[in-house]
C-alpha cells in the first residue's frame, strides 16, 4: 500500500518526502561537537580523557570496542585498571602520567588488560591538555592494538633465536660470518671445535689467519673474498691451520650477503673438516693402484709362465741334439768342436735357469713345502750367507721368541733370502749392513683393506734390510717385474726378486717393498702361520707329554683354531696334558667321562651354541671338585655383571701373556678345592 502527505501543492510518496526534509550538515555544528563527533567515529583507536588525578571522564567507541567497557562502566575509574598487575606494582602509569606532565608527551609499548582479563600489546601516547592560560587540566590518551604486529615481530625474534641457537649448535661444520673487509664478526661451536679458537679470541681477526703461509703470500683469502663478491659463491678444498698449528684438510663455503638495496655487506662462511675423507679416498687410490699392480703381476705371470714352458719344450729339443754330439763327438779328436758343444751346453744350462726363475715367477714351480723352524733355519743359513756376502759386508740375524711355525719349501726360502742379501750387497758397494729378522704379526681388516690381495690373519714376518742407496718410488713400484732391473747390462737378469715374489706367493705369502733414495731398502716377506687343522682338533696323545700319567689334565675349550693351537702349545711346554676341544658340547662329552681325570677347565666365555658360563655351570654339577678358569676378550660378558666379576669366578682378560696364564693356573690347582 502506497502512502502520501502534502508537500507544497504537489502529491509525492514516502521516499521522495525526505527530501524535502530539512538537512543538518556538519558545517552547521559548533567545533566542540564536531570534535566529539570525530572521536566517537573512531573505532581502531581508544581516545579518552583522564583527569589530573588519573581517572576516565571521557570514553570513545574505539575505547569501547577495544578495553570492552561501557562508558557508564569506566567513567570515573582510574585509568591504570587498564595496566597489568606487575605494572601496577612498579607504579608504571603513574610515572606515565608524571612524565607527560613533564615533557608534555609520553608514549610506549606494553601489555593492557581488556575487561574480560584477557591482555593485549598496546601502543599508549598520552599528551598534556592544558587551557587558554597554559594550565594543565588533564590528559589525552590514545591507545593502539598492536597484538598482531607485536606477535609477528616475537615470532621473527624467536625465529631469528632459534636459528642462531641452530647455527650455534652446529659442531661439526665451521658456520661464521664475516665483513666487507674479511674480519670475523660471529663464532659458532663448530668453528671453535674444529679450528680450536674461542669466540673472544677470534671475533674482530681476519679471517686469513686459518690460511697457511704459502697460501697467504699467494693471496689466497683476498681471491675468495672477490670470486666470492663478484659470484656471490666461493667453494674449494685446502689445508687450513688450527690455533694450535696443526693443519686439517678443509672444504670451504663463502657465500655473499647483500642487503635488500643490493649492497653487500658481508659473506657467510661455512668450513668442513674432511680430513679422514680425504686420507680414505687417498686410501682407496692407493689400494686400487695396488690392485692394478697385482692384477698386472698376475698377468705377467701367466704370459711367463706360458713362455716358460714353450721354451722348456725347444731347451729339450736343444739339449737333446746336443748330448748327441757329444757322444759322437768322442771318437773326434777336435778341440774347437769340444768347446764349441760345451759352450753351447753351458748357454743351454743358463736358458734352463732363468725359464725355472721365470716359474717360480708365475707359481708354476713344483715346491715341497714342509713345517719349518724359522729361529732354527734363519740361524742356520746366516753362515752360509755371510760367506757369499764377503768380508765389506756386516749382516746380523735376530730372531724372536715364541715365533711361530711356517710352511715352506727349504730350498726355494733359502734361495729367496740368497736373492735378496745379494741385491742389498750390489746396492752398498762401499760396504754396509743387511739386517735379517723374524716376528709374529696379525695382518688385520685395516691393513687388508690397503692390501686387498692379502687375507686377515696370523703371519710370520721376515724382514731383510740394508743400508744401501734405496731407491725411487717409481723404481720400487717395478722391482717385481719379471726382467725389470737398474744394473748394468750383463751384471742382472732381473729375475733374482721376481722369483722371490712369485715363491712367496705361492707358498700363501705376502711381500712388500718400502725404499727411499739414500735410506736404504726394506723387503718385508710374510708367510701365514702354520696351523694345521688335525692337531688343533685332537687330543694330545698322552706319550707326547712328560709325564703325562702322573701330570696334571687341563681340559681347553676355544673355539677360534689358531688361539686354540696356541694354547696348547704353551700349555704343553708348561708340562700338563691337554685335551682341546673348539666347542662347549663336545667338552661336556669329556667331562661326562668322570673315570677320565680332569684338573681344570680353561674356557672361552663367549662361544657359539654354549657359551663358557653355561659350560661350568654344567662342568660343577658333574665335578664339583673342578678347578675353572675363564678367558674372554670383553669386559661384559656371562661372568662380568655391573663391571664387577661374579662370586667365585676367576677370569683371565686376552690378551693372556704366557707367564699370567702359567701363574694363574699354578695358582688354582694349589687351592684345596676347585669353584666354577
Amino acid at each position: 500500500m502506497a502512502y502520501s502527505v502534502a508537500c507544497g501543492k504537489a502529491q509525492m510518496r514516502l521516499p521522495e518526502l525526505r527530501g524535502c526534509m530539512p538537512t543538518k550538515r556538519i558545517e552547521d555544528l559548533d567545533t566542540a561537537r564536531r570534535l566529539q563527533l570525530l572521536v566517537d567515529s573512531v573505532v581502531d583507536y581508544a581516545i579518552y580523557m583522564i583527569s589530573l588525578d588519573g581517572n576516565v571522564v571521557s570514553w570513545n567507541s574505539g575505547a569501547m570496542r577495544l578495553k570492552g567497557y561501557q562508558a557508564a562502566e569506566i567513567i570515573g575509574r582510574p585509568y591504570s585498571s587498564f595496566f597489568t598487575p606487575e605494572d601496577q606494582e612498579q607504579q608504571v602509569p603513574q610515572r606515565a602520567l608524571e612524565a607527560a606532565r613533564k615533557v608534555g608527551r609520553f608514549e610506549a609499548e606494553g601489555w593492557r588488560i581488556r575487561k574480560d582479563g584477557a591482555r593485549f600489546w598496546a601502543l599508549a601516547v598520552i599528551d598534556a591538555v592544558r587551557d587558554e592560560s597554559g594550565e594543565l587540566i588533564g590528559f589525552a590518551k590514545v591507545t593502539r592494538d598492536m597484538t598482531e604486529r607485536e606477535e609477528a615481530r616475537r615470532r621473527l625474534v624467536d625465529s631469528e633465536a632459534q636459528y642462531r641457537q641452530l647455527v650455534g649448535a652446529v659442531i661439526d661444520y665451521a658456520i661464521f660470518q664475516i665483513d666487507p673487509s674479511g674480519q670475523i664478526v660471529t663464532w659458532n661451536q663448530g668453528a671453535q671445535r674444529i679450528k680450536g679458537y674461542s669466540p673472544e679470541e677470534i671475533i674482530g681477526q681476519h679471517f686469513s689467519c686459518f690460511y697457511s703461509d704459502d697460501d697467504q703470500a699467494a693471496g689466497l683469502p683476498t681471491k675468495a673474498l672477490e670470486s666470492a663478491s663478484r659470484e656471490g659463491r666461493y667453494e674449494a678444498e685446502g689445508w687450513r691451520v688450527r690455533k694450535d698449528g696443526t693443519k686439517f684438510w678443509a672444504l670451504v663455503v663463502l657465500d655473499r650477503i647483500t642487503s635488500e638495496a643490493g649492497e653487500l655487506i658481508g659473506f657467510a662462511k661455512i668450513t668442513r673438516d674432511i680430513t679422514e675423507r680425504m686420507e680414505a679416498q687417498k686410501l682407496l687410490r692407493a689400494t686400487e693402484e695396488r690392485l692394478a699392480v697385482s692384477q698386472k703381476m698376475e698377468a705377467v705371470g701367466q704370459l711367463s709362465g706360458g713362455i716358460a714352458h714353450d721354451f722348456n719344450n725347444l731347451l729339450m729339443i736343444v739339449f737333446g741334439n746336443l748330448e748327441t754330439a757329444q757322444r759322437k763327438a768322442r771318437g773326434v779328436s777336435d778341440s774347437n768342436l769340444d768347446r764349441a758343444i760345451s759352450n753351447a751346453m753351458r748357454g743351454a744350462q743358463r736358458a734352463a735357469a732363468l725359464t725355472s726363475r721365470l716359474l717360480a715367477f708365475s707359481r708354476r714351480q713344483a715346491l715341497d713345502p714342509k713345517p719349518l723352524d724359522v729361529n732354527r733355519f734363519l740361524t742356520g743359513t746366516a753362515d752360509f750367507l755371510q760367506r757369499s756376502l764377503g768380508e765389506m759386508i756386516d749382516m746380523e740375524v735376530v730372531g724372536s721368541a715364541g715365533l711361530w711355525r711356517i710352511e715352506a719349501d727349504v730350498s726355494h726360502l733359502e734361495s729367496a733370502l740368497v736373492n735378496l742379501a745379494i741385491n742389498a750387497r750390489d746396492a752398498m758397494p762401499g760396504g754396509g749392513k743387511i739386517t735379517i729378522e723374524a716376528t709374529n704379526v696379525f695382518a688385520d681388516e685395516s691393513y687388508c683393506r690397503a692390501n686387498p690381495e692379502v687375507s686377515p690373519g696370523q703371519f710370520v714376518l721376515i724382514c731383510v734390510s740394508d743400508t744401501g742407496s734405496g731407491m725411487t718410488p717409481e723404481v720400487a713400484d717395478r722391482v717385481f717385474e719379471p726382467f725389470f732391473t737398474t744394473k748394468e747390462v750383463g751384471q742382472g737378469t732381473g729375475l733374482g726378486l721376481s722369483q722371490v715374489y712369485g715363491f712367496v706367493k705361492q707358498s700363501g705369502g705376502h711381500v712388500k717393498i718400502y725404499s727411499e733414495v739414500d735410506q736404504g731398502t726394506t723387503v718385508k716377506i710374510y708367510f701365514p702361520r702354520y696351523s694345521p687343522a688335525a692337531e688343533m682338533e685332537e687330543e694330545v696323545p698322552a706319550e707326547a707329554v712328560a709325564d703325562a700319567e702322573k701330570g696334571e689334565v687341563i681340559l681347553l675349550v676355544e673355539d677360534d683354531p689358531d688361539l686354540r693351537s696356541y694354547l696348547m702349545e704353551v700349555l704343553l711346554t708348561l708340562g700338563y696334558q691337554v685335551i682341546a676341544k673348539p666347542d662347549g658340547q663336545s667338552a661336556l662329552a669329556v667331562l661326562e667321562q668322570t673315570s677320565r681325570r680332569i684338573d681344570l677347565l680353561l674356557t672361552d666365555v663367549v662361544m657359539p651354541g654354549m657359551n663358557g658360563r653355561e659350560l661350568a655351570k654344567r662342568a660343577a654339577e658333574l665335578r664339583p671338585a673342578l678347578r675353572i678358569l675363564y678367558m674372554t676378550g670383553y669386559s661384559r660378558n656371562a661372568v662380568v655383571h655391573h663391571g664387577r666379576l661374579d662370586e667365585g669366578v676367576h677370569l683371565l682378560q686376552k690378551p693372556v701373556t704366557q707367564s699370567q696364564l702359567a701363574t694363574k693356573i699354578r695358582t688354582l690347582l694349589d687351592q684345596q678345592a676347585g669353584t666354577g
